[in-house]
């Protein structure tokens, strides 16, 4: 039973947890997992650390975000070794409840996280969270690579604009992390009705740019409706030359759409030039518009990206981006995008778009 530092609060957990005993107990009260089917044998996985009070919410909320490998409990940045809960509940080691994400960053980056940790934390509350009351349950990120830090206070820093009060959240790098007992991991996932201080239901709110109005033209009118260019790479897996494309050294404002299904793709927001002679971006609009493909052609090792309703040849994702927006470069060919300004979105049926644009 989760220790809580007031006896109504403890008597109150005893008497949930009773009633969900009594209840038909399944995992039906829990969001589906997006990641059981995911095959992650060749993603090279990055690691963060997520300190935001009592770890099995925490850990449960983490684990259903498209692209988390792994997500387990700890105790992370106190002082000892192999820490008991009995004795970490007492505060006097100064260790905080934490869960490690072990996460693809080609298919979720270290920002898309960190909006989603400040979604179901507060971060003025010092030692705070939910009902939760103790140094063990601060709100914290730590991190292992030095990288990540400027990403990390980036996304403070556009935190603090939502509050008047100062965000306490710590930043630091990870000094120690040590797993948590058994019944600690999994927890919501053994006990779907057991304590849990994060609004879970919040994984179900339908915040993806995508919709079935996106739909995929037949092949037939697909190539009525292309060039012979913009067919050869968008449906045959073409390249284009680089320097020689239209939109390589595009940088006015608006979106980029697919040119088969006008699905929102990528925001000139998010595009840089990286000298390669292809539009590259540091982000897709959202992680879901985009799928993300082995491909061993030409005795090369790539990850090609498709677009995810046209199901089109996009081009390919490196690891070689602008470390501090994630490290990552989406390499685009022009001929499977159409751009859309911003002075025309509103007119294009794109007016919901114009925030990831200004």
């Amino acid at each position: 039973m989760k220790q809580i530092k007031y006896c109504t609060s403890i008597f109150l957990i005893i008497f949930l947890t009773a009633c969900s005993s009594l209840q038909d107990g399944s995992r039906a009260s829990l969001p589906i997992n997006p990641n059981e089917n995911v095959d992650f044998s060749s993603s090279k996985l990055k690691s963060i650390y997520f300190a935001g009070g009592c770890f099995w919410g925490v850990e449960a909320y983490f684990a259903r975000i498209y692209g988390v490998k792994n997500a387990t409990s700890g105790y992370a940045n106190g002082k000892g070794i192999d820490p008991k809960y009995e004795d970490v509940v007492k505060g006097e080691e100064g260790f905080a409840e934490t869960v490690h994400v072990e996460y693809d960053p080609k298919r979720v980056t270290l920002s898309e996280l960190l909006t989603y940790f400040f979604k179901v934390v507060d971060p003025t509350t010092i030692n705070q969270q939910g009902n939760d009351r103790g140094i063990q349950y601060r709100s914290g990120v730590y991190f292992e690579n030095k990288n990540d830090e400027k990403i990390i206070n980036a996304s403070v820093a556009e935190e603090q604009k939502k509050y008047d009060g100062k965000i306490v959240t710590e930043v630091l790098p990870l000094e120690n992390f040590f797993l948590a007992e058994d019944y600690h991991q999994d927890y919501l996932e053994k006990n779907p009705d057991g304590y849990c201080h994060i609004d879970l239901s919040i994984l179900n709110e339908d915040d993806d740019v995508g919709d079935k109005s996106y739909i995929r033209p037949s092949d037939e009118e697909i190539k009525e409706k292309l060039t012979p260019e913009q067919y050869q790479v968008a449906l045959l897996d073409d390249t284009e030359p680089a320097f020689a494309n239209e939109y390589w050294d595009k940088y006015e404002p608006g979106i980029y759409v697919d040119i088969v299904t006008g699905e929102p793709l990528f925001s000139s927001r998010d595009k840089y030039d990286s000298e390669c002679g292809w539009p590259s971006f540091t982000k897709p609009i959202s992680s879901k518009v985009v799928t993300y493909h082995g491909d061993k052609r030409y005795m090369m090792d790539r990850t090609e990206i498709r677009s995810r309703a046209g199901d089109i040849h996009l081009g390919h994702v490196f690891d070689d981006g602008p470390e501090e927006d994630g490290g990552l470069r989406y390499c685009v060919n022009s001929a499977s995008l159409r751009f859309i300004p911003l002075e025309e979105m509103k007119k294009e049926g794109y007016e919901d778009f114009i925030g990831v644009v200004e």
